[in-house]
């Protein structure tokens, strides 16, 4: 067990960060408080309504910004960023984002996507499915390196790097058997396209085999990353955790979250075993129903469990992920799930439900 009282950053952001992250605090506070720890949370406006109030939706030094929150708090809850209406489309708090996750070394990006209900999987054959994407989040082709020559004329070139180390790759394998041993899945899936990215994937060929060998009892297996979306699609019951980098981690977890119910029910953690983490549902901003009280909060309310695990409040956690099936169990959903509850009056069906 944590401490008897946790420091929460709650950031809604952009869009419907600001329907759905009070409604997940509340459920978070409630499964923590039951298992006797006090957990206070502190609002942020970073965002849309700081843009609103101030004419920008974040201050000028970010990475201050974030080294400031990580030393006030013990995680960081995130909503959303990106489109709203209410703020010009280039104004977000996107930079946020992206400082969280590389000032705070965020390395690993954990995204669970069990089958919650049978009627959720859009194939028709229905089979159990717990799928977990562990996406390498500090490298890759999506650390913005690279330039443009010639720009805006018909010989422009444009390169994008895509960036691989030893140390980053050697990580995240580790991490991916250490989960698969601690949640007890039996096998855990790189995917790569190492026979034309000879040497980017070459590295992670070497690695994986290397991490796989200090792990006898979790099987390594491999698939080129084409191959593994064809079969994720025609035996999900066939995977378990699968490793693999920052692009195809991104992609992966849209096909798996898909393959479950949705973006709506899509939490994720950003984590690093050595300092503060963050913590924000995969559904991005959802401008069409920003602000409208009608957002599935499902994924940020799972998103609050898996911050609770990190932080040790393990028994919270659980019982925020069992109170969420109860309650889809019982058809108190919001209308993407096939309900008819709104944001507030969902995060309540869970938290009613609530027990350790």
């Amino acid at each position: 067990m944590p401490d008897k009282k946790l420091s929460i950053a709650a950031i809604p952001g952009d869009g419907v960060g600001h329907d759905v992250v009070p409604v997940a605090a509340e459920v978070v506070r409630a499964a923590a408080g039951a298992c006797g720890v006090q957990v206070e949370v502190t609002p942020y406006n970073y965002g849309v309504l700081r843009y609103l109030e101030e004419g920008k939706p974040l201050p000028e030094d970010v990475p201050g910004l974030v080294r400031e929150l990580a030393a006030k708090h013990d995680a960081i809850m995130f909503g959303s960023a990106g489109l709203d209406s209410r703020q010009p489309p280039a104004v977000n708090c996107r930079d946020l984002l992206v400082g969280l996750r590389w000032v705070l070394d965020g390395y690993v990006n954990l995204r669970p996507a069990p089958l919650l209900h049978p009627s959720f999987c859009p194939l028709e054959k229905k089979v159990p499915i717990d799928l977990v994407v562990v996406r390498e989040n500090t490298e890759g082709v999506m650390t913005r390196l690279g330039g443009n020559f010639k720009k805006g004329t018909p010989d422009e070139v444009a390169i994008q790097e895509d960036i691989n180390t030893y140390k980053g790759v050697e990580r995240i394998c580790r991490y991916a058997f250490e989960y698969a041993r601690g949640h007890g899945y039996p096998k855990v899936t790189m995917a790569d396209k190492h026979g034309s990215l000879i040497h980017a994937h070459g590295l992670w060929q070497r690695v994986f085999w290397a991490a796989a060998e200090k792990y006898p009892d979790v099987q390594g297996e491999h698939k080129f990353i084409d191959t593994l979306c064809l079969e994720l699609v025609q035996h999900p019951d066939k995977f378990g955790v699968i490793v693999t980098n920052n692009m195809y981690g991104d992609i992966l977890s849209d096909i798996t979250s898909g393959l479950v119910g949705g973006l709506g029910l899509a939490p994720s953690a950003n984590l690093n075993m050595e300092t503060t983490c963050f913590f924000e549902p995969v559904h991005g901003t959802a401008p069409d129903i920003a602000g409208r009280g009608i957002a599935n909060p499902m994924a940020a309310i799972l998103t609050g469990a898996l911050m609770l695990d990190h932080l040790g409040c393990l028994k919270g956690g659980e019982a925020i992920r069992r109170a969420v099936e109860e309650a889809i169990g019982a058809g108190e959903r919001t209308a993407d799930l096939g309900g008819k509850l709104d944001t507030r009056a969902c995060g309540e069906a869970v938290r009613k439900r609530l027990r350790v």
